[in-house]
């Protein structure tokens, strides 16, 4: 599943793949801004871990966990 977040104030965003359900990422996400933390937690398919600051979010984009087409389409 392919997800990206936008940071404010910075053009760059933090784009990375990870084995997590939409729905997980999403209650992670919801918990954080709800209870006001300082932040989430998210790992990527390698198992790197990501730290985000919940201050800092302009979007999260969370992409469909289909997976990929190998090949040449027609």
């Amino acid at each position: 599943m392919d997800i990206r977040i936008g940071i404010l104030n910075s053009p760059r965003e933090i784009n990375f793949e990870t084995k997590q359900p939409a729905a997980e990422i999403e209650k992670v996400v919801s918990t954080a801004l709800d209870t006001g933390a300082k932040f989430i937690r998210l790992t990527d398919d390698k198992d790197k871990l990501y730290i985000v600051p919940t201050a800092a979010f302009g979007y999260i984009e969370v992409g469909t966990e289909a997976s990929r087409r190998v090949g040449f389409v027609g």
